[in-house]
């Protein structure tokens, strides 16, 4: 087993692709069995809203733990609260597999949440302990690019795992994957928190930290770009699948495609930010993000609310394009703000990262509950979250960055 007590001075491709894989939980828990909401409501007898709950209470669970993972990580070191937390998501993703009901469903995704989380928060604290400001964002671009395999195959293995096998054959995948990811932590990840802070678990600590993040206002224009930047995804991850499947009536592996297509716009994003993250600068391609998402997801629900009856395939097309366009300006975005935002925190980059997340999670599960809600068998309400994430994102990260910032 390689020494796990030294921290390279430059990561190697496969501490970089660990990094990718367990950033990479998150969407995969989340996008893989998108194709299997609308067949859990046959399944269990239950409408719309409570499926939904699936999705949701994964991600308040998922948003709330990374409060207390953070400061964990900052004082017992990355690795052993990384390793508790993979151990707990891979006995809650069997859990999933074998739900005899809705509730103990949405129980165990609740428990899958909590311990899933401390892969993706913690991964970005791994980079933002070996890296500069620059250069993380160049990795965290890089990360970002690999991992869009992640939401762009998930989707389409789970339309085909619930085509073939059910439900359940998703998180019969994932738990696989889980163990994987598991050993190859245990093997492979270096601890990279040579700062650890004995004080860092403590309510005077907790206290401290979290109340110079939250007053800062550097922190608070990043975070507030990267809540609504991702609450704009996931408006798209939570509707898409009740407007593509049940509203157009498109099947689950069709579906998965489409999805595909869309984060298509986010892959060319994070690579073109990977590009130009040292020669434009952080703060202008976060800008630049958010402005491409509004605008191009704005001209979506302008179509949306008057577009005629048309085929279905026309239909499909006026919403994949916005939402392509969406996908691409957080994917400029997203990584520089996640760089931006960890930069001045190196002494507590796990709790900054943390506390990033949970804002990040509890505005997008809010606004998840809120276009499920709003459904009305149209696109209308998901184009509109999209539209008002994307704009929100924009301008409160302008009203509240710094005034030096350029």
């Amino acid at each position: 087993m390689a020494d796990v007590t030294a921290t390279p001075a430059k990561p190697d491709r496969g501490l970089l692709v660990l990094l990718t894989l367990l950033v990479a939980i998150g969407p995969l828990s989340t996008d893989m069995y998108l194709a299997s909401l609308p067949g859990l409501g046959i399944y269990f007898s239950a409408g719309p809203e409570r499926v939904q709950l699936t999705l949701s209470v994964f991600l308040v669970g998922f948003a709330v733990s990374q409060l207390i993972y953070g400061p964990l990580a900052d004082r017992f070191g990355r690795r052993p609260v990384i390793l508790g937390g993979l151990v707990l998501f891979a006995l809650a993703t069997a859990a999933c597999a074998f739900a005899p009901s809705l509730e103990l469903l949405i129980a165990a995704r609740l428990a899958q949440a909590i311990g899933g989380c401390a892969g993706p928060v913690l991964g970005r604290a791994v980079v933002r302990d070996i890296y500069t400001k620059e250069e993380a964002a160049r990795a965290l671009a890089l990360l970002g690019a690999a991992m869009s395999a992640a939401p762009a195959l998930a989707p389409v293995l789970g339309g085909v795992l619930e085509a073939h096998f059910g439900w359940r054959a998703n998180f019969v995948v994932l738990t696989v994957f889980a163990v994987a990811v598991v050993s190859l932590v245990w093997l492979r990840l270096p601890e990279t928190n040579k700062r650890l802070d004995p004080a860092a678990t403590s309510l005077k600590g907790l206290v401290r930290n979290y109340g110079g993040l939250i007053t800062n206002r550097s922190f608070l224009s990043y975070a507030a770009a990267i809540g609504f930047g991702y609450s704009t995804l996931f408006c798209f991850i939570s509707g898409s699948s009740l407007v593509l499947i049940s509203g157009l009536g498109l099947p689950p592996d069709l579906y998965g495609f489409c999805f595909m297509a869309c984060v298509g716009g986010y892959l060319t994003g994070t690579l073109t930010t990977a590009r130009l993250a040292r020669r434009v600068g952080v703060e202008r391609l976060v800008v630049a993000g958010l402005a491409i998402s509004a605008i191009g997801l704005g001209l979506g629900l302008l179509y949306a609310l008057i577009r005629p009856d048309v085929s279905q395939g026309v239909a499909v097309v006026g919403i994949l394009i916005p939402a392509m366009i969406g996908m691409l300006g957080v994917g400029v975005m997203l990584a520089n703000a996640m760089a931006g935002l960890l930069s001045p925190f190196p002494h507590m980059a796990g709790t900054a990262a943390a506390l990033s997340g949970f804002l990040q999670m509890a505005v997008a599960s809010g606004i998840g509950i809120l276009v499920a809600g709003a459904y009305d068998g149209s696109e209308r309400p998901m184009m509109a979250g999209m539209a008002i994430c994307a704009t929100l994102g924009l301008c409160l990260h302008l009203a509240l960055r710094p005034r030096k910032e350029t």
